[in-house]
């Protein structure tokens, strides 16, 4: 346990952030998820739309540093195979 004012205080801000990060990630995730079972149902349209919504989300959370910008990077580009080889499929 904390001993001094100011370690109890910085206990509660790592809290707190822990906390928000975890709920970012979550987030983050959630529209991956949602990528990827567009990708499964194969509704191109729908992924497409989905991956734009993702993109936006992954860089968000990178930006806040609650992921690393190469992490991000590596999420986004396998996404975006993804979503591109249902065009080559199906086409």
């Amino acid at each position: 346990m904390a001993n001094s004012a100011q370690a109890r205080k910085r206990a509660i801000q790592n809290q707190k952030r822990r906390l928000h990060n975890a709920s970012l990630r979550s987030r983050m995730r959630t529209y991956v998820k949602q990528v990827l079972r567009a990708v499964r149902e194969g509704d191109q349209e729908k992924a497409k739309a989905a991956f734009h919504s993702a993109e936006s989300i992954i860089d968000k959370t990178a930006t806040k540093g609650v992921i690393h910008r190469n992490a991000a990077a590596r999420t986004k580009s396998r996404l975006s195979a993804r979503v591109k080889a249902m065009g080559q499929i199906s086409a």
